[in-house]
């Protein structure tokens, strides 16, 4: 069992800078690919971005490529999500998800991740 608490949520301006943390508890932190999804009101669960258990491989949603960055320190059993360039409409729940994968690769659908975060909520105002 894997528990997953986000933090660093809250409501910034369009054009700024937000980190998002998810801090595992539980089993070997390192032996799981981590995630961060994202659902806007009254849309579908998007996946914006996933790394490996090592670091060694990432991957972006198109939405984000280029503005946001994922990274983990397995010391600290936590995975971050920097967010820059917020726009109104990278408001959403933002979720971190857990995949028992020691392999170099990750995956972008719901289904592949078998522990989840609460959410924590980003607003952007314009």
């Amino acid at each position: 069992q894997v528990q997953l608490v986000e933090s660093g949520g809250g409501l910034v301006q369009a054009a700024g800078p937000l980190r998002l943390s998810c801090a595992a508890s539980g089993r070997s932190f390192s032996n799981y690919a981590m995630s961060w999804f994202r659902q806007a009101p009254g849309k579908e669960r998007e996946f914006v971005a996933a790394i490996s258990w090592s670091g060694g491989s990432t991957s972006y949603g198109d939405s984000v490529k280029g503005r946001f960055n994922i990274s983990r320190d397995n010391a600290k059993n936590t995975v971050y999500w920097q967010m820059n360039s917020l726009k109104p409409e990278d408001t959403a729940v933002y979720c971190c998800a857990a995949d028992y994968n020691t392999l170099n690769i990750v995956g972008k659908r719901e289904y592949q991740y078998e522990y989840w975060g609460q959410g924590a909520q980003v607003t952007v105002s314009s």
